[in-house]
This record gives C-alpha cells, sequence and structure tokens, in this order.
C-alpha cells in the first residue's frame, strides 16, 4: 500500500527519518514526473480537456477498471484483462508501465517501457494528481498537455481519401504491419486521424527524431498525410 504525506509525518517517530525518507521517495517527484511524462503526450492526453488519443486519456486511472473507457477501441488482450476484472492501482500500474507487455501480452500500447523505478515513481506521482481519491490521492488543478505541433485549423480539417491513403500505404507497411502487430516497430492502425497528421507534421517539421521518419513525412503534401490518416484510422 502507498502512502499519503500525513500518513509518512505519522510514520516518523516510530520508524525514524530514514524510512520517512524512503516512502517519500517511493511516492515520487510529481514535477520531475510531469517532464519524464512528455514520452507519453504522442499517445496520452491527461489534465482538463484531455481526449481518448492512440491511447485513452489517464485521467482517473488509479481505481479505473483496465479497458473500461466507453467508446475507446481497445485491444482484444485489454479486453479480456477487463473482463478479469483487472483495476488499475498503483503497483499494477507500476509494472504495466515498466513493460506493458509483460502485464498484458497483447496490447497494441507500443511502449517499450521506463526501466528505473524511481522514475516511474515520478510519472506516478504526476498521474496521481488526476485522479479523484480523497483517501489516498491528493486532487490538484488539472493542467492540459500541450500538441506537439501546432498546426493550422486548415490542415486539420482536410479530409482524406481512404482510397488514396490506401494506394499511398505501401510504403508504410514495408516497415508497419497491416494487422497492427508491433514487432519492434509501432503499429499505427486504428490511430485517431488528427493524432497521425500531428505525428507526421512533427516529423516533417523535425520535431520528433527519427531520420526515417522525417524523410518520408518530407516527402507528403498535406494532402497525402490527410490520406493516409484517413486510411489507417479505418482498416481493418
Amino acid at each position: 500500500m502507498r502512502l499519503t504525506i500525513t500518513a509518512l509525518v505519522a510514520l516518523v517517530p516510530l520508524g525514524g527519518p530514514a524510512q520517512a525518507e524512503e516512502e517519500a521517495r517511493l511516492i515520487g517527484d510529481a514535477d520531475r514526473g510531469a517532464n519524464l511524462f512528455r514520452q507519453c503526450i504522442g499517445c496520452h492526453q491527461v489534465g482538463e480537456g484531455a481526449k481518448n488519443r492512440i491511447g485513452p486519456h489517464l485521467n482517473g486511472i488509479f481505481g479505473r477498471r483496465a479497458g473500461s473507457i466507453e467508446g475507446f477501441d481497445y485491444s482484444k488482450s485489454m479486453e479480456r484483462a477487463s473482463s478479469d476484472g483487472l483495476t488499475w492501482d498503483y503497483d499494477l500500474l507500476d509494472a504495466y508501465i515498466e513493460n506493458p507487455r509483460v502485464l498484458i501480452s497483447g496490447t497494441r500500447m507500443s511502449f517499450r517501457g521506463i526501466k528505473d523505478a524511481q522514475d516511474r515513481h515520478d510519472v506516478l506521482a504526476y498521474l496521481r494528481q488526476f485522479s479523484a481519491n480523497p483517501q489516498d490521492i491528493p486532487e490538484a488543478a488539472p493542467t492540459a498537455i500541450a500538441r506537439e505541433v501546432d498546426l493550422p485549423p486548415d490542415i486539420l480539417a482536410i479530409v482524406g481519401d481512404v482510397a488514396y491513403g490506401e494506394y499511398l500505404a505501401s510504403e508504410c507497411l514495408t516497415c508497419h504491419r497491416r494487422d497492427g502487430a508491433d514487432d519492434g516497430i509501432p503499429s499505427i492502425v486504428k490511430w485517431p486521424e488528427e493524432d497521425f497528421v500531428i505525428a507526421m507534421h512533427a516529423y516533417k517539421r523535425k520535431l520528433r527524431v527519427h531520420p526515417v521518419m522525417q524523410m518520408m513525412a518530407g516527402r507528403l503534401s498535406d494532402e497525402e498525410i490527410a490520406a493516409l490518416a484517413a486510411y489507417f484510422a479505418t482498416i481493418e
């Protein structure tokens, strides 16, 4: 069980300053966690106005049943975990972000995990602020996570041509699996169109660091990116 700050203060006379210091370390540094969480914002939002994107929003994640956000397209493995009653608590979240595929083998979460224990504690300390549970988790004023790149509304408004996107996708599918499997290369199947467009423009502007993707995105027009986004969002 993780302890609240109030409980930690009560422990000092019993276990001494060293024990209190160790428990505080496990709870983590939320400010540092906010910076570490930036590696997650390509898929997840948290805070005011957070929406489901490639991954579900993380508001209220503590105490939430896995696979329970209505309308989000979860993997079959996550749906089975939900049926089995898996509910996200501190220890399960810690294990999941250390290595998602160890806890849920068929998850579509294409993330290699955070190996450093203190980094995980800090990320979880940050996420705790967005779950309302007065007994254990202090409420905090939410702050929305910024997008990787702010695009003009006219680019986001382009309606992609699915058939054209399928034609263009042959080059993408030399690396990315059409069935959504992840063999070391992240799946791009079922991505929300806006997320796909933002990611590709982030590569195009060299805000995402991957030379091959920067080159590929740099060749594409706004209409071609929208077409690919439309195709991969609807692929079965």
